[in-house]
């Protein structure tokens, strides 16, 4: 049965936006500034370069197979055995991310704002939020991303912009920070956008399937952006040797940030519902994923079973690593891993795909 073609290109940008911007926007100024120094603004931008050319590959890839996502032309081009394995790996590896999501959400909330309730309560209530709206079509999906984009956006850029009023420009030199080195850097950035790869089962809904790559371009334009505005924000208010010394810096951000007039005082409030909603959002096309993905892959018609399945396994998995700092290791090193799979690999099924001259082998009438 033929997916029914309803998504915008403008809904896939702020389904892809909205992915990317969630749980680690507290902490990536730290991240980037702990490899960059005073480059951290440049280290995101190259990342997001980089980000933009593994896109390219997935767009590619969805419009030369319109009507089938990575899991079925993976196996018609690369092969059953392989392509099945590469669905598993990713089913796996985003498993993972939605798991380590989740705790790290739990984490920040019973650190600033619910220090009495357990961590496990904080972790199920947004695993099952996840699991409510996961049940529902692609259309309702793509709805939630829709209506909660503006709310993410919004007001994240007045906060943004309003702490800029006590910016010190000499603390963003130089801009080259450490100089090549942070090049070694790029994957650990480049890692924080791994969730637009739900791109790779919009296609197939997506009304003009050939203008996903203009999708990918706003949607890591907008998002990189976003992530640019919030590093220089922090290091020309903190400096960077401060903000090494604080955990999730953006928070510090809007705590140390007051609207003018003192009309509102604490701004780390507000930042947090947004932030919140920017958490459920990238954990919500996380799960989505994964169980499209595994409904495919298993030749289901139906993937509301799926949903109550994954979610012991993931919720095992958010409360396995035993302290924050463990977690972020853990976040670390599956990040960067996981580039490989999402977006070098899609590079070399693209390869593949035109050394066998697909899909033209299968007719002309494969696109339409």
């Amino acid at each position: 049965m033929q997916p029914t073609r309803n998504i915008t290109v403008g809904q896939t940008t702020a389904i892809l936006i909205s992915t990317i911007i969630g749980v680690g926007v507290l902490r990536l100024p730290l991240i980037s500034v702990q490899l960059a120094d005073t480059g951290a603004p440049l280290l995101t931008l190259l990342s997001a370069v980089i980000v933009f050319v593994g896109m390219w590959g997935i767009a590619k890839l969805g419009s030369q197979f319109p009507n089938e996502t990575f899991v079925e032309y993976s196996e018609r081009v690369i092969g059953k055995w392989l392509g099945r394995l590469y669905t598993f790996m990713i089913i796996a590896f985003f498993t993972l991310l939605t798991g380590f999501a989740a705790r790290e959400f739990g984490a920040v909330v019973v650190t600033s704002v619910l220090p009495k309730t357990p961590l496990e309560v904080t972790v199920i209530v947004m695993l099952l939020m996840a699991v409510i709206f996961t049940r529902g079509d692609m259309n309702t999906f793509t709805y939630i991303h829709s209506f909660y984009l503006p709310v993410i956006l919004v007001p994240l850029l007045i906060i943004t912009l309003v702490s800029l009023k006590d910016a010190k420009i000499l603390y963003l030199q130089p801009i080259l920070g450490n100089g090549f080195k942070m090049i070694a850097g790029i994957p650990e950035i480049a890692a924080l956008f791994q969730g637009a790869f739900i791109l790779a089962i919009l296609i197939p809904f997506m009304q003009k399937p050939k203008k996903a790559v203009k999708a990918s371009f706003w949607g890591v334009a907008i998002s990189g952006g976003f992530f640019i505005m919030i590093i220089v924000a922090c290091i020309a208010l903190f400096g960077t040797e401060e903000i090494k010394t604080i955990m999730w810096p953006t928070l510090g951000l809007a705590r140390a940030t007051s609207l003018p007039g003192n009309t509102l005082q604490r701004l780390d409030v507000v930042f947090l519902a947004i932030w919140v909603t920017a958490v459920f959002t990238t954990i919500l096309s996380n799960y989505m994923l994964t169980v499209q993905a595994l409904k495919q892959s298993l030749r289901l018609q139906d993937h509301k079973m799926l949903t109550l399945f994954l979610l012991p396994i993931i919720f095992l998995i958010a409360m396995f690593p035993d302290e924050t700092i463990e977690m972020y290791r853990y976040i670390e090193v599956v990040g960067k891993y996981g580039l490989v799979l999402t977006f070098i690999f899609p590079f070399i099924i693209l390869i593949v795909a035109k050394i066998r001259k697909w899909p033209k082998k299968k007719g002309k009438g494969a696109g339409k």
